[in-house]
């Protein structure tokens, strides 16, 4: 029976998976690498079957400071996108600053978050939420500023003012880039996330992931980025899905382009 693309795609994915699992476990079989340097992934998965119950509670923590920081960071990320992407002296003004500020590691903002806010939950939030920012904005402002100037012009022979074309032809021609902005920013928000609570937690798959690293307990650590990459690929999914419903009109057609 043949495939349609779509189910050839999911089906392509998911032996990728396989396959670099397999040749995992096979290559730590045939050199006899110990546990302690790169474990199984059959250990890995015992591990976390055996531990979940224990895990749930740093899964849930990190999955809700993640999705706070992240929509903060893009609500900011619209809300600086579209007055950057709106006004040449805005752009000119504010674009360096941006750059600037996300050329500084974040490792070492967390550092003033706790000294600011304590150790905890805000700091994560907050270092979520400022590596969420920048793709949205350089997204959104590119958005705006690729709407064609010659439409706007017959818009306002119309009479439509600069509100009236931002609100109907420059946001919604601006959602492609917005939606392609959030899958970046998801999995960054999770990287924010993670590295605060390495740092400055007590709570979060991070803190989890930091315990066991001292301990010498890398399965556990493994197990932690399985819970990670599982809930970063979930929320990717997420953002396709919506996506593909707010923006297909922008989706290019893929079935003649499939072998």
């Amino acid at each position: 029976m043949k495939m349609s693309p779509k189910a050839r795609q999911r089906f392509l994915s998911v032996m990728s998976v396989v396959a670099l699992f397999l040749i995992w476990e096979l290559v730590c079989r045939a050199f006899g690498i110990s546990d302690l340097v790169l474990p199984k992934p059959g250990q890995v998965i015992k591990v976390l079957i055996e531990r979940l119950p224990a895990l749930m509670p740093h899964a849930t923590q990190t999955l809700f400071t993640t999705t706070v920081g992240f929509a903060l960071g893009v609500l900011a990320g619209i809300v600086i996108g579209v007055v950057i992407g709106s006004s040449k002296l805005a752009y000119d003004v504010a674009y360096p600053l941006l750059v600037g500020f996300s050329s500084i590691p974040k490792v070492a903002v967390v550092p003033i978050f706790v000294v600011w806010f304590g150790a905890g939950t805000v700091p994560a939030i907050l270092t979520s939420m400022v590596i969420s920012v920048f793709p949205v904005v350089v997204n959104v402002a590119t958005g705006l500023a690729t709407t064609e100037p010659e439409l706007e012009d017959v818009l306002r022979a119309l009479g439509a003012t600069k509100r009236d074309i931002l609100w109907n032809v420059g946001l919604p021609r601006t959602m492609p880039y917005l939606f392609a902005s959030l899958k970046i920013a998801i999995t960054l928000a999770f990287v924010g996330t993670v590295l605060s609570e390495t740092v400055a937690a007590n709570r979060g798959i991070g803190n989890v992931m930091m315990i066991a690293s001292g301990n010498f307990d890398v399965a556990l650590v493994f197990a932690g980025l399985f819970i990670l990459a599982i809930l970063g690929v979930a929320l990717y999914a997420i953002f396709s899905f919506i996506e593909l419903k707010v923006t297909g009109w922008a989706q290019r057609k893929t079935e003649f382009a499939m072998v």
